[in-house]
This record gives C-alpha cells, sequence and structure tokens, in this order.
C-alpha cells in the first residue's frame, strides 16, 4: 500500500458528505499524478484505514505529531501500532475510537468525536507515554458501488489548548484564594484600627475631614462631633496655632513629623473652655494611587498627667537638693574608703571591658531572670542605633523578640547552661525611623556567664548580622532558578563542564537526546555521557577550549548506533582572575541542514557528469547541425513570416493562462480558508455545546435534585401532620436560596450566550463591562475612552460588532503578553469606527496572512457580513492595533 498511487484507490469522498467522486470524471493526465504522495505531504494530520482498521498511509504532519515513522505504522492493526497508555486514568480512548469507526462503517456517515485523550508512546523513554489530547473526525470513502472501501481519520492535536485551559483555571483558584487573603487582612487591619491602644485618626482632602477615627481618639474629645467635619471646623481653636501649620506642611512635603510633649490648648467638650493638654503624636501623609497625598493618618497619645507628674517632681527635687549636700560629705569619705578597695578590682574589670568594647564582633552581657543589659560593646549598638539597651531587659529594649526562637533560646541557655548557637536566624524588628518592619538575620552564640557560687546568672552574646549575606545568597538562588526555566525552555543543548570535564550543568534538552533525567548527568564525565567515538570527534576542540580559546565548529557525533546527530557547537571558556575554570557548551541540531547539503551536493555531481556526457553528443550534434545549416537558411524566410504570426499569437496566449492561475491560485486560497475556517467554528459550536451541558448538569442539575430531597422530605413530615410553623418556614427559606441559586446560574449561561447589558444599556456600556471583566480576569491594564454617549445600529451589526471585539480580547489575553490595552469608539459622518489597540509583541506576518489564524478569519467574516472594513496594524514589541470601521444609514 506504501508504494500504491492514490489513483488507484476505489474512489475519493468529499470530506464533509462522504460523497463519491469517480476516478472516471477525471481528465487522463490528472489520473497520472501520484496522489498518495499529495495525501502524505498534506497539511493535516490524517491516517488512512481499511474497514479492518489497518493502517494503509499516514501524512508527514500526523508523523511529526507523533515522532514514529511510516515503517512504523503502516500496514499495522491501528490499536496494535496506538496502544493505550496503561498508566493513564483515561485509558479507554481506543474503545471511543472503534465504536466511533464502526459507526461510520454501519451508517456510512461522518462521525465527529468528542475531545478525546489519547497519550503517545515517547521516542526518548520506551514504555513510557506523552500526555496528548485530540480533536477526531472520522469519514466514509466509498467505492463504486456505494460500499465504504477506506476511512479517512482526520485529527488534530490540541493538547496545548488544554494545557493553557487547565493552567488558566488554576491561575483561577489562586486568585480567589488570594482575593480570600486580601479579604482577611483588610479585616485584621480594621480590626486592628478599632482596638489599638492609642488615637487614630484619618483625615482626608486638602480641608483635613474627618474620615475615620478609632473609640481612643474619639474619647480624647468626648463631647465634640468629628466624623464628616473638617479638621478645623471640628477644632476650630486649632486653626492658628503652630500644629496647624505642622498638618499642612505634612500635607504638602507628604514628610512625616513626629511630636513629643508638645502643649496644643483645645476644649475636650464642645462650648466648654480651652485646657493646656501635652501630646505625643505622629502625623503621616497618606497616599493615592496615583502617588498623591490625600491625606493624613494621625497617631496621638495624651501624656498631660505624665507632663504634670514630672514637673512636681522637678519641684520636688529643688528641695531634695540641700538634703543630698549634706550626705555628700558623708558620702565623699565613705566612697574615699572604698576607691582604695575598688580600684584594683575595677582595673581587671576595665581590662576585660576593654577586651569586650574593642572587639570586631557583637557582645553584650544580659543579667538577672529579667535579662537586663549590663554590659553592650559599639558594634553591638550599631545593630540597633536609635534604642537604648544598658539597663534595659532585653523585652523592653528589643520586644520584637518575644514570639522569636531567639528568646526562647535566652530562656533555655539561661535556665540550663547549655551554650546555643545559630548560624542563619530571621528577627524581624521595626525600623525606628519610620516604624517599617523588615527582616534581619543573625549568626550568634549565646554562652551561659557563671558566678562565684557556680550558678547561671546571665548570658554572653557573640552576635554578626549577616542580612545581606543571606539576601544575596537568596538572590542569586532565584537568578539561578530563573536561569534554569530560560535555558530548559529553549531547544539548544546548553551545559557547562569543568576542568575535569565534568558536567556542572545541563539544561532540559539534554533529555531528549540522552535516555536520563538532566540532573543524573551532573558529575558525569562527557566521555562517559556521550560516549567514546563521539568523544573522539570533540577530544581537541575541548582542550583548546579549556586553554581559553572561544571555538566555533560543526561535528558529526554518532551517540548511539542509531542515534547520530550532525551538530553546531561553541565553545565558551570560563574565564575568572586570569584562570580558566571550565567552559560552556551550546550545541545545536544541524543534521537536517547537513543532509540536505549533501544531498545537493550528490545532486550537483551527477548534473556534472550528466553535462560531460553531454558535451560529447554536443559536438555530434554540432557537426549534424553544420550540415543541416545550409537546408535551414532556406527555411529561415518561410519560419520568420510564419514566427512573427505565432508570437502575437503565444504572446496572448501567455497572458490569458497567467490570468487564469492567478484566479486559480485566488480561488483555491480562499476554499482553504473557507475550509479551515468552518472547521473552527465547528469546533467552537461544540465547545459552545459542551460548555452548557456542562453547565445544565453541574449547577442546576445539582440543585434541582436537592429540591427534589427537600420537598420529598416536606411532604413525607406533612403527611405525618407534626410540621412545626418555624421548621416549615425554614426549610422553604432554604428551598427559597437554591431557587435563587439556580435563577442566578440560569442567568449565568444566558449572560454567556448573548450578553444582557447589550440589549438593555447599547454597544458602548456592554463594551465597557467586558473591558472590566477582562481587566479583572487577566490583570491587564484596559481603558475604554468613547466619543460617542450612544452608538445607534442594527441589533445584528451591534452583535456583529461586540464578538468582533470580544475576539480581540480573547487574542490579546492568549497572545499578545501586553501590560496595557484600550478601546477607543468615535464617529464620522458615515460611519462608526472601533479601534481595539496593545503595547504586546506585535503579531508575526505569517500570522496575519496564514490560513489557520482562525480567530482572524472569523472576525474578518463577521466584519464582511454587515458591510464593515476590518484593518489590523501590528509592529514587532510595539503592539497590535485593530481598526473597525462600521457604515450607518
Amino acid at each position: 500500500m506504501n508504494n500504491m498511487p492514490f489513483e488507484n484507490l476505489p474512489g475519493s469522498t468529499s470530506p464533509e458528505s462522504g460523497a463519491v467522486l469517480s476516478p472516471s470524471t477525471e481528465s487522463a493526465s490528472v489520473h497520472a499524478i501520484p496522489f498518495l504522495h499529495i495525501f502524505q505531504s498534506q497539511s493535516g494530520s490524517s491516517l488512512l484505514l481499511s474497514p479492518q482498521f489497518v493502517v494503509e498511509a499516514a501524512t508527514d504532519a500526523l508523523l511529526k505529531e507523533i515522532f514514529m515513522s511510516r515503517e512504523d505504522i503502516v500496514g499495522k492493526y491501528l490499536f496494535d501500532a496506538f496502544p493505550d497508555n496503561p498508566g493513564s486514568p483515561h485509558a479507554f480512548a481506543s474503545i471511543n475510537l472503534r465504536a466511533s469507526l464502526e459507526q461510520v462503517l454501519a451508517t456510512g456517515k461522518p462521525h465527529r468525536m468528542d475531545l478525546q485523550q489519547y497519550d503517545i508512546s515517547d521516542p526518548q523513554q520506551p514504555g513510557q507515554f506523552l500526555e496528548r489530547y485530540w480533536s477526531v473526525i472520522n469519514i466514509p470513502i466509498f467505492d463504486e458501488l456505494g460500499k465504504v472501501a477506506y476511512i479517512l481519520h482526520e485529527t488534530t492535536n490540541v493538547s496545548d489548548h488544554i494545557v493553557t485551559e487547565r493552567k488558566l483555571a488554576e491561575s483561577l483558584v489562586r486568585e480567589e484564594r488570594a482575593t480570600a487573603l486580601g479579604d482577611q487582612q483588610r479585616f485584621r487591619l480594621e480590626r486592628l484600627f478599632e482596638q489599638a491602644p492609642a488615637a487614630l485618626a484619618i483625615l482626608e482632602g486638602p480641608d483635613f475631614v474627618y474620615k475615620e477615627i478609632n473609640d481612643s481618639y474619639q474619647k480624647l474629645f468626648p463631647g465634640r462631633k468629628l466624623v464628616g467635619l473638617p479638621l478645623f471646623e471640628a477644632l476650630p481653636e486649632l486653626d492658628g496655632q503652630p500644629i496647624a501649620e505642622i498638618i499642612r506642611n505634612v500635607y504638602q512635603t507628604g514628610v512625616t513629623f513626629e511630636g513629643k510633649e508638645v502643649l496644643v490648648p483645645v476644649a475636650r467638650y464642645e462650648d466648654q473652655p480651652i485646657e493646656n493638654i501635652y501630646w505625643n503624636f505622629i502625623y503621616q501623609a497618606i497616599y493615592n494611587t496615583k502617588g498623591e497625598v490625600d491625606g493624613i493618618l494621625i497617631f496621638a497619645l495624651d501624656v498631660t498627667e505624665f507632663i504634670q507628674t514630672k514637673q512636681e517632681l522637678e519641684h520636688k527635687s529643688e528641695s531634695l537638693l540641700e538634703l543630698n549636700r549634706e550626705l555628700e560629705g558623708r558620702v565623699k569619705t565613705r566612697t574615699r574608703e572604698l576607691q582604695r578597695a575598688e580600684a584594683e578590682a575595677e582595673r581587671q574589670r576595665k581590662r576585660l571591658g576593654n577586651l569586650f568594647m574593642q572587639a570586631p564582633a557583637a557582645i553584650c552581657i544580659v543579667e538577672g531572670p529579667e535579662l537586663v543589659y549590663t554590659l553592650v560593646n559599639p558594634v553591638y549598638e550599631g545593630l540597633f542605633p536609635e534604642r537604648k539597651l544598658l539597663g534595659k531587659p532585653i523585652l523592653e529594649a528589643l520586644p520584637e523578640i518575644e514570639h522569636n526562637l531567639v528568646y526562647k533560646s535566652f530562656r533555655e541557655v539561661y535556665e540550663q547552661g547549655i551554650t546555643h548557637e545559630e548560624s542563619e536566624l530571621l528577627i524581624p524588628f521595626v525600623r525606628p525611623a519610620d516604624g517599617v518592619i523588615e527582616d534581619r538575620y543573625f549568626r550568634f552564640i549565646l554562652q551561659a556567664k557563671i558566678n562565684d557560687q557556680k550558678q547561671v546568672d546571665g548570658v554572653v552574646v557573640f552576635a554578626l548580622e549577616v542580612t545581606e549575606q543571606v539576601k544575596s545568597r537568596i538572590a542569586v538562588e532565584a537568578s539561578e532558578q530563573q536561569l534554569k526555566l530560560i535555558t530548559d525552555s529553549l531547544p539548544v543543548l546548553i551545559g557547562y563542564l569543568d576542568r575535569e570535564e565534568r558536567y556542572r550543568f545541563t539544561n532540559k534538552a539534554y533529555e531528549k537526546w540522552f535516555p536520563v533525567v538532566s540532573q543524573e548527568l551532573l558529575g558525569k564525565t562527557v566521555r562517559e555521557v556521550i560516549g567514546e567515538p563521539s568523544y573522539h570527534n570533540v577530544k581537541a576542540n575541548i582542550q583548546r577550549a579549556l586553554a581559553g580559546e572561544v571555538l566555533d565548529f560543526e561535528a558529526t557525533m554518532p551517540y548511539r548506533e542509531d542515534f547520530v546527530k550532525h551538530i553546531q557547537v561553541s565553545y565558551i571558556p570560563d574565564r575568572r582572575g586570569g584562570v580558566v575554570h571550565g567552559f560552556y557548551t551550546l550545541v545545536t541540531d544541524v543534521t537536517e541542514q547537513v543532509n540536505a547539503r549533501k544531498a545537493l551536493e550528490e545532486s550537483e555531481q551527477k548534473a556534472k557528469t550528466m553535462a560531460e556526457k553531454l558535451a560529447v553528443t554536443n559536438h555530434e550534434l554540432n557537426l549534424a547541425n553544420s550540415e543541416l545549416e545550409d537546408n535551414n537558411r532556406d527555411l529561415e524566410d518561410r519560419v520568420m513570416s510564419r514566427t512573427a504570426a505565432l508570437q502575437k499569437t503565444n504572446e496572448l496566449l501567455k497572458e490569458h493562462i497567467k490570468e487564469r492561475k492567478k484566479t486559480s491560485e485566488s480561488l483555491s486560497k480562499s476554499h482553504e480558508q473557507l475550509q479551515a475556517l468552518t472547521r473552527h467554528l465547528q469546533v467552537m459550536r461544540e465547545e459552545e455545546r459542551k460548555y452548557i451541558s456542562r453547565e445544565l448538569h453541574d449547577e442546576l442539575g445539582q440543585a434541582f435534585t436537592a429540591l427534589k430531597i427537600d420537598v420529598t422530605l416536606l411532604l413525607k413530615t406533612l403527611a405525618k401532620g407534626q410540621v412545626e410553623h418555624e421548621l416549615l418556614q425554614e426549610e422553604l427559606q432554604s428551598m427559597m436560596k437554591t431557587i435563587n441559586s439556580s435563577i442566578a446560574s440560569v442567568r449565568k449561561i444566558v449572560a454567556t450566550l448573548r450578553p444582557a447589558v447589550l440589549d438593555n444599556f447599547g454597544l458602548v456600556s456592554e463594551l465597557e463591562s467586558q473591558a472590566q471583566d477582562f481587566q479583572k480576569r487577566s490583570a491587564i491594564q484596559m481603558d475604554v475612552l468613547s466619543y460617542v454617549d450612544y452608538v445607534e445600529l442594527e441589533n445584528e451589526k451591534s452583535i456583529e460588532v461586540f464578538r468582533i471585539m470580544q475576539e480581540s480580547m480573547t487574542n490579546i489575553v492568549r497572545h499578545s503578553g501586553a501590560s496595557k490595552a484600550s478601546i477607543q469608539i468615535s464617529k464620522t459622518d458615515s460611519h462608526f469606527c472601533f479601534t481595539i489597540e496593545d503595547n504586546g509583541k506585535g503579531l508575526q506576518d505569517d500570522k496575519l496572512s496564514g490560513t489557520r489564524t482562525f480567530g482572524l478569519l472569523g472576525m474578518q467574516e463577521r466584519a464582511e457580513r454587515i458591510g464593515a472594513s476590518l484593518s489590523i496594524e501590528s509592529k514587532h514589541n510595539k503592539g497590535t492595533r485593530l481598526i473597525l470601521e462600521v457604515p450607518f444609514n
């Protein structure tokens, strides 16, 4: 069968109807064409099957999709050539396919199958399968007697589309989780705002209108109305005070202001005397989404009682000064006696203290059950600038560590006396300058401090901050991971060899050439991986690369007996500090190019040999020609007159043939586009039907089942005559919720089939609604700019315009890689103009003209149907613009 010309088949069919096209209607010249070769080279993926399901022929496109040769499948039973994947939970695709083929044989009609998962054997890993999804139609081919002689099995690989839909669904789940988490965080912030012990208020706009205040802030002014009023209207006594200039300056500059123990005269109750109140406060600017200041956040504490108490203490301290002077004389006498005794101890203590204070590492000592700081060297103080440490318990000085592992370690060292060490511990600290919590990493040793009674009375700390090193390492690891993802996506073999010729890096492409996971190659020598014959071909170049030379060369590599590759290689030395530590290797498969070049050289050699033979023949013909020249001269006069007339006729004939050829090519191209678009539309209709069926089954089917159960239970309860009014009401409310949910599902399905906004509010409103959904769904910013309030078009035109713009939005999400897009609507004297554009990567020229761009073909068909013009402009990496001009009466 593999060598049988296609014209020997009993008949061929129209792909959709299966009607017989008898060979007798063809001309003799057409029958001379080897139609099997035409079938094999067509762009579609197809098989020709006998009624016994034996593979008779296969297209090149299908062989490329399944990674098999024609010899692997032609002449074999279909289900032996394509077995089910035993490891797949859906391993019954062959049963579905057999049922479809038997239906075609029984009915004599084409049969389109539902989308099928039919995995194919992995050529790189025998016994393993690659996941694949197919769109399939089986078409009968009849002989002259009307019997099914063959079955044409047409299939399309839609795996990428299925994987994309799966990833989109996963993305939607992650988006829902992120939204829920955001709502939870917002709720927590609102609770924190309300329950904070400090007074908090939010002022909005240049008039400083109270937008939000918490209970603590309202308690500062219990008799005054604040929310909804401007600051200087709610508290007019503040206007004209220095505090008014401060808050205006924060709003204008955005610079945070912190005030401590500031006197601000203000009345707590309206129409009451003004009191002298001292405040600790922070004014902090609030920014909008454009980065502009549009409000102020106030943190305030009333410290009046504290200031008054401090003033009283200062007054009392003056009375105590005189008593202190009398005691000083006595103290001086006792001090001299103690000084001599303490001098030696002080000298030893200073010596030890100097060692601690001059040490390059951060050192401190905490003592007692509360772990009070008794010694802190400058390096340790530098870790926590603007914080007072000496004399304070560690939790008072560093309250952030209370729930961190470091504080638990302090307690264990103090209570158990066991030294504790950490190499890289994360401890979040509040930055004093702006109150922002920042992650910091520390390496430290905690060692018990032993007193004279051999008891633990404190902890000695040796610490070093390693935040920058950890962040750098994390950044490097992230960069390496990103590089790994990029290199794994490239078809080129990318690797790195050290000076011992061992692989230290390989990308995913190696797995297609060598039957191992790429990670298993790491540590192996290049000789072990590629084999001795192949290593011999590149050994000299490897030595040159390790000597520091950049190389580009081609080589033939017999990796295995049945796996020989012609490769193009680049070796790039890794030179650091003047020393070559290894080299990078980039390997590109040029087997097809080399084979093509060899075939061309053989063809040229054959042509050269034939030319030599022709030269000998030509010499002999020249001798004969000389004898004929005399005769030709006599004929030339006669021929010249005839030639002139024939040339004129020939020119006219050439022009006619040229026009016929041009017309035929245009008709063929249009027919091809129409066939492709028809198949695409059929697939889209099937997908839409499946969507409606799934929604009806999953949503309405479950809802009606639940209603049926509820009604059945309620009827049984009513039959018993023991129904309580409250129980009946609860059951009916539950059923009403189910009914409302079902109605919402129906509306959702109806809105998918035909948008309600379009019918009720017009085309502009529907496009704005679609743009909002598009922006939420894709995270691509979509703006709608309309220069008209309402688009006055017939219903049919409005629907077609909407579908064209909807398809354009879908193409932007799937193909553009854009971050922004926009829709513009304008009007001239004769037509409405709809423009949609993005800032993505643009369309390639073949995408604009190819017959397989179903979306563009569909939009063009819709535009022509309503008499509109559709044009597309695209530039590489500068985006795409689609312009639709719709005439109106």
